[in-house]
């Protein structure tokens, strides 16, 4: 719900127009889009701290569209994952102002450009570094990359560091180790997240993705090895899932940007 819709409740209660219980019930509605294929939960950014994100797998391309624009016209940014070719091209048409990486398969359309860009140079949200073992990772990678960034922290991706060369990744240690938290992606034997690991002293949030030959099983080795991380700080979460990497280490950057302001 918009300050403004709230205000217009808050000032029919005050005048004596609307109940108290009518006030309540038309707030507590109103936090809901009943789309029929979907109900969209529009109070989750006071909940939560960011709204509800739109997974496009397995939707119709009316059904994102729908969403997104229930987002959009109730003043919400709008974040959507896993958008294919087809999507992409439909939501071209109906939003051709929104951000588009078809590397993360993503969609970000902002509520309002302008104060997104005011609130990121007034306010500090945060670091997160992206890493990735291997170029392959990086479909993965750059989904947790858009996800931190949308989110509002200042992020940064560095790729191809894995441990086949770890000289690669001691050149790059200055910036991992300036970040608020760190995410790993990695396929194969999913090492890279435990030598991250044993470096810095921030959170990593380890990405296993099911690139690798047929022992790998699909990501499974990797994400087995990253569940056995002798690495204190390590946490994992599911196979290919860059957009709750990039979530969740945004979440941590932010938190650590309240706790420990910027100088």
């Amino acid at each position: 719900m918009k300050d403004s819709d709230i205000r217009a409740v808050l000032e029919q209660f005050h005048t004596g127009r609307l109940s108290i219980d009518a006030a309540v019930e038309r707030i507590n509605v109103s936090g809901l889009a009943d789309l029929g294929y979907a109900n969209v939960d529009l109070h989750r950014q006071q909940r939560c701290g960011f709204p509800e994100v739109i997974f496009s797998e397995g939707k119709t391309c009316a059904w994102v569209e729908g969403v997104v624009r229930s987002l959009h016209e109730n003043g919400q940014d709008c974040l959507a994952t896993r958008v294919n070719d087809e999507q992409a091209a439909h939501l071209r048409i109906h939003f051709p102002q929104a951000d588009q990486d078809r590397l993360a398969r993503t969609l970000w359309l902002r509520a309002d450009p302008v104060a997104d860009a005011t609130r990121r140079a007034e306010i500090s949200m945060g670091r997160v570094v992206v890493v990735t073992a291997g170029t392959a990772d990086l479909p993965v990678a750059q989904e947790a990359f858009v996800t931190a960034r949308c989110i509002g922290c200042e992020t940064e991706l560095i790729a191809d560091v894995g441990v086949a060369g770890i000289h690669r990744l001691l050149r790059k240690l200055d910036r991992i180790r300036n970040a608020d938290a760190v995410v790993v992606v990695a396929g194969m034997e999913g090492a890279l997240p435990s030598a991250v690991g044993g470096l810095v002293d921030c959170p990593v949030v380890a990405v296993p993705t099911s690139v690798g030959y047929g022992a790998s099983f699909y990501g499974l080795a990797a994400l087995l090895c990253m569940l056995n991380s002798c690495a204190a700080n390590v946490t994992v979460v599911n196979i290919d899932s860059g957009f709750k990497g990039g979530y969740v280490a945004a979440m941590i950057a932010r938190r650590a940007a309240k706790i420990l302001p910027t100088q």
